[in-house]
């Protein structure tokens, strides 16, 4: 599906290139229909991070899809003039700097927002735009470590283990930042009035633990990693080893859940401790392990399929992309040589984009400029004088 799909198909969005959450909020409000013009440093000035996309075959770097590219140098008068005439049409600008960097650049909200009245300036950094660490440098396990999550990532005794960078960087920073945006964008199209948008790794990760502080103020909860109902320490939420080397998640909290599992487990359980008894957990854990281990994984799958025992197999990335539930559902696509995760949530009057490669080739400013002049509104605003 081209340009003019999905539910964000008349926001138009320009966005400063950056690494992490940034592209991904990107990628976010692009394969929503949005019209995205990311602003990229020209490619003869050398890349300082490791990670910058253009040191990236653009064919893999998905975070981009749908996304069109200019090369701007923002030092210059003329780069940041072709940045303010983009802004003219936009309904969002996003930015994942350091507080002050734009300023500096004299692209700032305070510029912006006179420029466009009505426009979202988003900013999208690890620690937000105020505090103590509002400057300092940081990567997703920095932010997941300061938030207070990475503490109850492990097994009981076991180093923190940083969730790659799915929870800070994606979770709690571009996917937010894409909520947020939206959030202003349909204030702005009320009111006629843009805003700024603080959107902070570290606030977007606390905001994920919501249950998790409920059930430590109901003393329901211990922070002693992987000694709690999900984070590995009930036996019955686990991941065990089977014959072939290959893992198998049980799921099995409630009730009758468990005694589906153990019905098909194929051994004698008269004599297993009680699921709720607590001290009685490393024992039913060994229980368990021992029971699992004499089949392999997929033998467990096909004798759980169809039960509400709550257990799955443990697939890989390969696996999973020809799973029959996951095609059926098109999980991931296939575009060209490169496995992509389709875009998500669905929606029955405006589906989102297919997934299509990332393009090299780069768009030339004046043009889109042009385009955006020429076209319908991007979004419904009111006139503010």
């Amino acid at each position: 599906m081209g340009r003019g799909t999905g539910p964000l198909a008349r926001v138009r969005v320009v966005v400063l290139a950056g690494m992490g959450p940034t592209p991904y909020a990107s990628m976010l409000l692009a394969d929503m229909g949005a019209h995205v013009v990311r602003v990229a440093r020209p490619a003869t000035r050398p890349a300082r991070a490791l990670a910058q996309t253009q040191d990236m075959d653009p064919a893999h770097d998905i975070a981009n899809r749908g996304v069109d590219t200019v090369e701007l140098d923002l030092k210059s008068s003329e780069g940041r003039a072709a940045v303010l005439d983009l802004v003219e049409q936009a309904d969002v600008f996003v930015e994942g700097f350091r507080p002050g960097v734009t300023e500096r650049l004299g692209l700032g909200p305070g510029q912006l927002l006179r420029r466009q009245p009505g426009l979202v300036y988003a900013r999208l950094t690890g620690y937000g735009q105020s505090g103590p660490l509002s400057h300092t440098a940081g990567h997703d396990i920095n932010y997941v470590a300061q938030s207070g999550v990475l503490q109850a990532l492990g097994r009981e005794g076991a180093s923190p283990m940083p969730p790659i960078n799915l929870l800070g960087d994606y979770a709690g920073g571009g996917t937010f930042a894409a909520f947020g945006i939206v959030c202003a964008v349909l204030e702005a199209k009320a009111s006629g009035r843009g805003q700024v948008v603080d959107a902070a790794m570290i606030d977007g990760v606390a905001a994920l633990t919501a249950r998790i502080q409920g059930l430590r103020a109901a003393g329901t909860y211990s922070d002693e990693a992987g000694t709690n109902y999900l984070d590995g320490g009930a036996p019955f939420y686990n991941t065990y080893e089977c014959a072939d080397g290959k893992y198998l998640a049980v799921g099995a909290l409630e009730d009758d859940f468990y005694a589906e599992f153990i019905k098909y487990l194929g051994v004698n359980t008269a004599d297993w401790p009680a699921q709720q008894d607590r001290s009685q957990w490393p024992r039913l854990r060994r229980l368990i392990a021992e029971a699992l281990c004499i089949r392999s994984r997929d033998e467990w799958a096909e004798i759980y399929r169809g039960t509400d025992a709550c257990v799955t197999p443990v697939l890989d990335f390969a696996e999973a992309a020809v799973h029959p539930h996951n095609t059926y559902r098109g999980l991931y696509r296939e575009v060209g040589d490169v496995l992509h995760p389709a875009p998500a949530p669905r929606f029955s009057h405006t589906p989102a984009r297919e997934p299509a490669a990332p393009t090299a080739a780069r768009s030339h400013v004046a043009e889109l400029i042009q385009a955006w002049r020429d076209g319908a509104p991007a979004a419904d605003r009111k006139d503010i004088p």
